[in-house]
């Protein structure tokens, strides 16, 4: 059966093709991304997992029925009309209900329906199976950056932010797109092993997002106050990028999605490399910090989260961002300061509340970065035991 299908795909792909070939102009000439789009890609992603297979199947195997019962149903009508029309002198038969046709009809539709419903209730079923998994990860959406927590199995403990690369958003806003991963990596993907039964426990802080990677064939919301999930098991090694499939504001279009799917010894290694970094690099929430160590840690988490929209000169982003060079709140009160970072402004919806995404040693360094920088000579240090008192 699948052979049948793929076979009547062929020469649709072959018409969408020649279609998507003639309308593509030389501006747009980009390469294939492995794990991501393809130039003129009419099909859905290559699949690396048993889920995205069966997923393809379903599709086709859907699209060539209502394409036969659209075929065969216009015909017959076209036909009828053209055949018993009036100029040929042909008069319409005079008969009321048929037993007959009524149970064709209905008979016909209802063994299509059901041909049609039991493969893809095994498939939704299969989807929904999060038992068993050998890694558990939490993924929660923010705007505009996705959160990985790793709760279970190898690599329990880490936990880290994926944010769009920001040289990709600079192109952006340069005007000057360039190269086949245009807006589709980021700084810290997410590394699972190959093999592996993956489960995804997605959420959200803000509004509602959707985890999305197409060849993996693993969609779900995020939605802030529950806690949904999915799962997957890739078949093969390699990078496998989506999006956020959830219109989430401005950024919408700026919250790619990246997988790394690891051999398993390679998955190991990374983990332990990942674990000895955090001990590392663990911040002391109860330590006071000097100006210099916390404006140099500032500066790495503004490029991280707020270059994007007050750009890495502190001049904004005009009618949209406000500069925070020479700002009348930067250089006031630090409480006053200090809330809207954490809390997000209600004079300006879209600046985003990083009380949720930031511990308080983040947001102490970057409030004490953004009062020291560029023209702001306030002087002026926030300390962790400053933001711990104000989130109480």
């Amino acid at each position: 059966m699948k052979s049948i299908l793929n076979k009547l795909a062929t020469p649709l792909l072959a018409v969408g093709a020649w279609a998507g070939t003639a309308a593509l102009s030389v501006a747009h000439a980009v390469n294939d991304l492995p794990g991501g789009p393809a130039v003129n890609q009419l099909n859905l992603a290559p699949a690396v997992t048993k889920i995205a297979q069966e997923q393809q199947w379903l599709h086709w195997m859907m699209l060539i029925i209502c394409t036969v019962i659209f075929i065969a149903v216009f015909s017959v009508m076209f036909y009828s009309i053209w055949k018993h029309r009036k100029s040929k002198g042909v008069k319409p038969a005079d008969f009321h209900e048929s037993t007959t046709v009524e149970i064709v009809w209905t008979v016909i539709p209802f063994l299509i329906v059901i041909g049609m419903a039991l493969p893809a209730t095994k498939v939704v079923v299969a989807q929904k199976d999060t038992t068993n998994a050998d890694l558990t990860i939490k993924a929660t959406g923010y705007q505009w950056k996705w959160g990985y927590d790793y709760i279970k199995g190898e690599g329990e403990g880490i936990g880290f932010l994926s944010t769009l690369d920001p040289a990709q958003r600079m192109m952006s806003d340069a005007g000057k797109p360039q190269g086949d991963n245009y807006l589709l990596k980021v700084d810290n993907p997410l590394v699972v092993p190959v093999g592996k039964k993956v489960r995804i426990i997605t959420t959200a802080a803000d509004v509602i997002h959707a985890w999305w990677v197409p060849a993996l064939g693993a969609k779900q919301d995020a939605i802030p106050g529950f806690v949904r999930d999915t799962w997957f098991k890739a078949d093969k090694e390699g990078i496998y990028r989506g999006q956020c499939a959830e219109l989430c504001g401005k950024d919408h279009g700026f919250m790619p999605i990246v997988v790394e799917v690891k051999s398993v010894e390679d998955f190991k290694k990374w983990a332990g490399e990942q674990k000895k970094l955090a001990a590392a690099t663990a911040d002391d929430p109860n330590k006071t910090y000097t100006a210099d160590e916390l404006k140099a840690r500032g500066e790495k988490v503004y490029a991280q989260h707020c270059t994007a929209c007050h750009q890495a000169n502190g001049q904004g982003i005009p009618n949209t961002f406000p500069a925070l060079d020479g700002s009348a709140v930067v250089k006031g009160a630090k409480d006053a300061h200090l809330d809207i970072v954490a809390n997000g402004s209600k004079k300006n919806p879209a600046m985003a509340a990083f009380g949720k995404q930031l511990s308080d040693v983040e947001l102490a360094a970057v409030v004490t970065y953004e009062r020291n920088a560029w023209g702001n000579h306030t002087g002026t240090l926030v300390q962790p035991a400053d933001v711990k008192a104000r989130r109480k």
